[in-house]
């Protein structure tokens, strides 16, 4: 006769051990534990942003990719800036290169805006390429 060990009625001959049967946020706290052990080792794997955009490609071809809501976003990337401020490792933009982010900014048409919109606007929306330009400047002193 053959045993039953290890063995649910429910799961169909699967056992109750392991890994893959824990549940996905239990699997989730063990799984961040050995990336914190393996950073604190300094034997994690470091991704370069080429592994890191193919890695999110495939995240997204699957459906298994965080989706973002804009207030997300807004909260990643202000938290970003004052993570890299405080590494030492954010960009300090010259007071040129603060007038040059600012002129093309001001230039761009964004995203889904005909060129017709574009010539009628004379690229001043959200204001002119001078006021970002200065915003830019002023932003950079502030710090």
């Amino acid at each position: 006769m053959p045993s039953n060990k290890g063995k649910d009625e429910d799961n169909k001959g699967t056992s109750q051990r392991g890994f893959a049967s824990m549940d996905e946020e239990k699997q989730r706290e063990i799984a961040s534990k050995g990336g914190r052990a393996a950073h604190e080792k300094g034997t994690a794997h470091e991704f370069n942003s080429e592994e890191a955009r193919e890695a999110g490609r495939a995240a997204h071809e699957k459906g298994t990719a965080h989706e973002f809501t804009s207030e997300e976003a807004r909260e990643a990337g202000r938290k970003g800036g004052y993570a890299a401020h405080e590494r030492g490792t954010a960009h300090e933009f010259s007071s040129e290169e603060a007038r040059e982010a600012g002129r093309k900014g001001g230039q761009s048409g964004g995203k889904g805006r005909s060129e017709e919109d574009d010539e009628s606007s004379s690229s001043t929306r959200g204001g002119t390429s001078e006021q970002h330009a200065k915003a830019g400047s002023q932003s950079h002193k502030n710090r």
